[in-house]
């Protein structure tokens, strides 16, 4: 059955994950930044972009982290804290599984980006917009679509819908769509918000659009019709939206607070996000924070594939207004907690807690084979993507060569290593500069590898 009109369809998706309250914990300062030397800058917006509305710089008290960290894993909680206090954190969680069992679950600061001040603390079940972060689980629905017989990668994405061959676009195929190759990253005429969010303006935009670059060839980063590509393909190959799909198939049976699509219900936990400075880092090293000119160029002009893209939906929405948070939007406003991004990605890889995985071994192979590598005709810089995830690189470190994932524009970060084991995942209601590499994230994965030596 057509479910397009069951926005939010993800309604009682699942339970918090730990239900147990946990001390404050005084973090404490290490020594110095972890220093990254990547061979390709990552992708940082240049000082002029808008896309976060009005910066935010509070004066905050020392933070306390709360949470848990098992014994081996207190380096995580060290790089977490100064997160807060040399990198411009205001309010954030990070969660770490290991060979399918949690081993780092913390947070601190406030729960909305300019409260923190006087505004309500992060609390253990707090849940935020963490914008591209959550392409992963839009992606794994449509390989375990793949996976259970449904939906067939090397098809032509118009044997599902038929609308999308105009215009030069009949031979993309389902492969292609997953990995930035279809060729339709921004729209001619760019939606508004209500548009973007009434399920059928975007699918029909993205379908009716002519290929700005020829599909297949090149690669570019699909930041806002990825939803629309995404959603639409779930609904024709399963008969649901991608939220009910994503509350169904994975979020309820792990156990996730996750959701595209916020429940009426779930309004209550949610914090508020929103742009913050960006701490130069220090003089005597740190992590790159400067975008390279041609990022910066590509930015500055309103005409650039880069610009049109990410102005695919225009005026650029409210991400704090509710009506947002309830609908859809698989690229850009997944809700979620740290917490159940770390276990998602655990299930990726194998079993959580000896429960359910989601990938059997050829489904995890597909999803992280390289799909695109190279110039990104979006992004500029080099970027690598398997079926739906960026993997490992210089734009974006996931901890080892083997490491997929998705960063947000602005710090989130998910990703599963299946060398080691590991399920992350960081979310921030402090946007920062940053598309891909976010300096506090990578902080916390330079963490993480120094506790695996």
């Amino acid at each position: 059955m057509d479910q397009r009109g069951d926005v939010g369809g993800a309604a009682g998706a699942g339970a918090a994950v730990g239900g147990s309250a946990f001390a404050p914990v005084r973090a404490r300062e290490p020594v110095r930044d972890p220093i990254q030397h990547p061979s390709e800058e990552p992708v940082q917006h240049p000082d002029h972009d808008s896309t976060h509305g009005p910066i935010h710089d509070p004066i905050h008290d020392p933070v306390e982290v709360r949470g848990t960290v098992e014994d081996g894993w207190e380096p995580v909680r060290t790089a977490f804290a100064a997160n807060f206090s040399r990198r411009g954190d205001r309010g954030a969680a990070v969660a770490l599984y290991h060979q399918g069992r949690k081993v780092v679950d913390l947070w601190a600061g406030s729960a909305d980006y300019d409260g923190a001040v006087a505004g309500a603390p992060w609390a253990e079940d707090s849940v935020h917009t963490v914008r591209s972060a959550g392409k992963g689980v839009a992606a794994a629905c449509l390989l375990l679509l793949h996976q259970r017989g449904q939906l067939d990668l090397d098809a032509p994405v118009g044997a599902y819908w038929r609308e999308f061959t105009a215009l030069g676009k009949e031979r993309v195929t389902v492969r292609q769509l997953l990995a930035h190759r279809a060729g339709v990253p921004a729209l001619d005429t760019p939606l508004t918000p209500a548009e973007a969010l009434d399920g059928v303006s975007g699918p029909r935009a993205v379908a009716a659009q002519a290929p700005l670059f020829p599909p297949g060839a090149a690669h570019g980063y699909h930041a806002q019709t990825y939803s629309w590509l995404l959603g639409e393909l779930v609904l024709r190959a399963s008969g649901r939206t991608i939220g009910r799909f994503v509350a169904e198939e994975i979020a309820r049976p792990l156990g996730l607070d996750l959701w595209i699509g916020l429940p009426a219900d779930q309004v209550h936990r949610v914090g508020r996000i929103g742009g913050t400075p960006t701490p130069e880092p220090a003089s005597s090293g740190g992590l790159r924070a400067r975008p390279k000119q041609s990022v910066h160029d590509a930015y500055a002009d309103p005409g650039s594939l880069t610009r049109r893209a990410f102005a695919a939906i225009t005026p650029e929405p409210d991400e704090n207004d509710p009506a947002y948070r309830a609908g859809e939007l698989a690229a850009s406003n997944t809700m979620a907690t740290a917490r159940s991004l770390a276990r998602f990605y655990a299930a990726l890889i194998g079993e959580v807690d000896g429960g359910r995985r989601l990938f059997v071994p050829a489904t995890l192979t597909a999803a992280r084979t390289v799909e695109s590598e190279g110039p990104d005709r979006v992004l500029i810089v080099n970027t690598r993507f398997g079926l739906g995830y960026m993997l490992n690189g210089p734009a974006s470190p996931m901890l080892g060569p083997g490491g997929f994932g998705h960063p947000g524009r602005g710090g989130s970060l998910a990703f599963a290593d299946p060398g080691t084991g590991i399920g992350f995942g960081y979310v921030t209601n402090g946007l920062q500069k940053s598309v891909t590499a976010d300096p506090r994230a990578q902080t916390l994965v330079r963490a993480v590898q120094e506790c695996l030596r």
